[in-house]
């Protein structure tokens, strides 16, 4: 092929007369374009690792304290108090000018250095400081408020993406005791009396006996380790699992609700690689600014960032690998059963987006067939993953089948260049966001290639949306990349009038490389397994237009609080009673943080929702219902500052099974099922968005499978002020869920208890009215 004669840089026949060497010097001017861009990032890297290393000072510090010293010894003080004659001492070849020189450089580097570790030790003490998250809105202490100016000046220099990551703290080991207290504080209202007391009577008998010996082993771990959960969270909880990733632990990002920037498939698909290698340059370069607590200066963990391009996940017969390259300058491309490699460079250039449609174009008018077995082949990363190490083993270990997987595995990302439309326009736009959901969910099962880190699908209409595997990292990371995806295809890289991509096209880039398979027909026998469970799933998507925050906040409630506690009520309507409830909270406020889990199931909660059925006062449901919302927030700001439950229990259970020892307590807890599994997915970079000029570009949000078989997956995303989209999803095979009533009945009972609220705000303003119409009264008898 034409392509691979280019790729070749020299070619040689030996002959009679000796070798004949033939060089192609447009391949070596591309080799030596390619090398420019491989040292540039070498620099780029280098020049990162000193910024970081020294922040948060500056490497421009080290001169002003150099010339502090020098000025210092000018004026014949010693401000070394002896150290740097002695320093003097260790030099023998130089004048005693330049022996004092040299030692007053190396005494000052010391001292810089000195200072930006003690700085840097002030600043993770400050970031280890966490009172404020528990203080009332407009109450602030004068702690916290000197605090607060501390960080700012400590955050003066210009940080680049990982420059906090040494000086965030490190995720601190709760006591046991507290631990047991809040899991026993947290099951009280899903226990009767007798089956409390039992549980009761198991966490003491753990307390006094093995917890405090599993205990001491997770400390030591915990002063070892950079963080004692997120390993072990990552292996045991995701790589280990030996169950199909699709429905199970892949989730999925939505295009724009409303707008379509494009109707040209390819035109869609330039733009939008285009976005994410712009962000992948950005990430590279640490460029992109570190993401900090919403209307705050505090910084999160990037770490998750590292593996989010040219990362894939392969499969083992005990556990999986996550496998990271350094660069890729492909990405892998699915259509029609074909798959091709699309090189993105060229000669160190990114191509431009038009130059990505014209090759995605190119792909799309390939008239070839599959191979035999290719069609299917993606079907092996949605089974069981023991059947597909495996198959791995024994078919793609070595020859064309390895070559062909290694460009998938190595590949940036991957994008499917799907044949159906998806979207909300329709004679059915209920029914078309609920298919659309369940095409990103799982597709035709053999159609995503599940195992990369992400993989982007642009349909026939324009439309577009993401599947993200989940060892790597959790849904705000990936949020963030397709919230930048978005904005940077609509608002920059932008469309000509006839949809296309804007740009030039340089005509002689070679064609996409298709990739050659030699595949047996058994190897396409996980299909069965992973169509059963994509059946099997049911998923609604509904953009509640009603009200949102902007309501919800007038009545002075958490809008988080808000949606959890609803939706304690519509389970309580659908299934007549409470259950173990999981709501996914960050703890990036701690270096490698990932998430805790927020029991939003509380006795504050279920003591107002009991309240409500049984028909008590408004005023009484109103109390109840803002001490259930301050309970919850309250449960979510201990998970975020390290004093959750779930994974410390986690942390011990793994302990446990280490040393070899059986826990009845541990045991039970962790096999407690969570029927109702919920997510906020947040906004995070408003500013890309300008909804007041363009409101019609809403972003769907999210969602993933359930989590248990008998239970619901709940996503929802709070989008400006008056909107709230929410992803559902159940199985059909159980008859006890039924996604689109549990949303019927969710609907119904979020407007119920923003009637209470509304009620609420109408006693207070008419308060305040009467209050000031007594005021005025009263002066103007005076």
């Amino acid at each position: 092929m034409a392509e691979a004669h280019q790729a070749v840089a020299f070619q040689f026949t030996i002959t009679p007369e000796g070798i004949d060497l033939q060089l192609s010097y447009q391949a070596l001017n591309l080799i030596y374009r390619s090398g420019v861009r491989s040292w540039k990032k070498r620099v780029s890297r280098m020049r990162n690792r000193v910024i970081k290393g020294v922040f948060p000072a500056s490497p421009s510090s080290w001169l002003f304290v150099a010339i502090g010293i020098l000025a210092t010894m000018y004026m014949q003080s010693d401000p070394s108090m002896g150290l740097i004659s002695k320093i003097q001492h260790l030099h023998v070849s130089l004048s005693d000018q330049g022996q004092t020189m040299l030692s007053a450089l190396v005494f000052s580097t010391l001292l810089w250095l000195s200072l930006i570790l003690a700085l840097r030790f002030c600043l993770k003490l400050l970031l280890s400081y966490h009172q404020w998250m528990f203080e009332q809105h407009g109450r602030i202490s004068n702690t916290t408020k000197i605090w607060v100016t501390l960080v700012r000046l400590f955050s003066s220099q210009k940080p680049l993406l990982y420059s906090y990551q040494t000086s965030l703290p490190h995720l601190p080991v709760p006591a046991i005791k507290d631990t047991l207290s809040r899991y026993l504080e947290s099951v009280r209202p899903l226990l009767e009396d007798t089956q409390y007391k039992r549980m009761t009577d198991l966490a003491n008998q753990f307390e006094s006996n093995l917890g405090n010996r599993l205990q001491r082993y997770l400390k030591l771990k915990a002063l070892w380790a950079t963080n004692y959960v997120s390993d072990w969270w990552e292996e045991y909880i995701y790589l280990r699992s030996r169950g199909p990733i699709m429905v199970n632990s892949n989730y999925y990002g939505m295009d724009f609700l409303y707008v379509t920037p494009t109707p040209v498939q390819a035109a869609r698909a330039g733009n939008t690689v285009t976005a994410l290698l712009l962000y992948r340059r950005k990430v590279n370069r640490e460029e992109l600014k570190p993401s900090r607590v919403p209307g705050t200066d505090i910084p999160l963990c990037a770490a998750q960032c590292e593996r989010m391009f040219n990362t894939t996940r392969t499969p083992g017969v005990e556990t999986d690998v996550l496998q990271h390259w350094q660069d890729s300058e492909f990405v892998a491309v699915y259509h029609r059963g074909r798959y091709f490699k699309l090189w993105v460079y060229r000669a160190g250039r990114l191509l431009s987006p038009r130059e990505i449609e014209h090759q995605m174009q190119k792909i799309l008018d390939d008239p070839s067939p599959p191979l035999p077995g290719e069609e299917k082949l993606g079907a092996l990363t949605s089974g069981d993953r023991i059947p597909w190490a495996q198959t791995r083993k024994q078919y793609f270990s070595s020859g064309v089948n390895k070559r062909s997987l290694d460009a998938i595995e190595r590949s940036a990302f991957f994008v499917t260049l799907d044949t159906e439309d998806q979207g909300m326009e329709g004679d059915d736009p209920v029914g078309n966001l609920d298919r659309y959901a369940k095409s990103l969910l799982h597709g035709k099962c053999y159609d995503r290639w599940f195992d990369k880190s992400f993989s982007i699908v642009i349909y026939k209409n324009g439309k577009s949306g993401l599947n993200a595997e989940h060892s790597w990292a959790d849904a705000p990371t990936v949020a963030h990349l397709w919230e930048y995806t978005l904005a940077t295809d609509a608002f920059q890289l932008g469309y000509t009038e006839d949809g296309h991509c804007r740009g030039e096209v340089d005509r002689s880039l070679p064609h996409p490389q298709r990739l050659v398979w030699d595949i047996p027909s058994e190897v396409s026998s996980s299909l069965a397994v992973a169509q059963t469970l994509a059946d099997d799933v049911d998923c609604h998507v509904f953009p509640f237009r009603e009200f949102g925050k902007g309501r919800i906040k007038k009545c002075r409630i958490s809008p988080d609080a808000f949606i959890q506690i609803s939706l304690q009520l519509a389970y309580f309507r659908d299934r007549g009673g409470f259950c173990l409830t999981y709501e996914a909270s960050m703890t990036r406020l701690f270096r490698e943080g990932r998430t805790e889990t927020v029991r939003s199931c509380s006795n504050e909660s279920c003591a107002f929702i009991r309240a409500l059925e049984d028909g008590e006062a408004e005023d009484q449901c109103r109390q109840l219902l803002r001490r259930a919302s301050e309970k919850h927030q309250n449960l979510y700001r201990m998970a975020m500052t390290g004093a959750g439950i779930d994974r410390h229990l986690f942390c011990l259970y793994v302990v446990s099974k280490y040393l070899g020892v059986e826990s009845a307590f541990l045991k039970e807890v962790l096999s407690e099922p969570w029927r109702l599994s919920t997510s906020q997915t947040p906004v995070q970079q408003m500013e890309l968005f300008d909804l007041k000029n363009h409101p019609d570009f809403v972003s769907l949000g999210g969602g993933f499978g359930p989590v248990a078989d008998d239970g619901y997956g709940v996503s929802y995303i709070i989008v400006g002020e008056d909107m709230i989209n929410f992803h559902v999803s159940s199985k059909h095979s159980c008859t006890d869920t039924v996604t689109l009533l549990f949303f019927n009945i969710l609907s119904t009972c979020v407007e119920l208890l923003s009637f209470l609220l509304l009620q609420l705000l109408r006693i207070h303003a008419f308060s305040s009215f009467y209050f000031f119409l007594f005021l005025f009264s009263f002066f103007k008898q005076l």
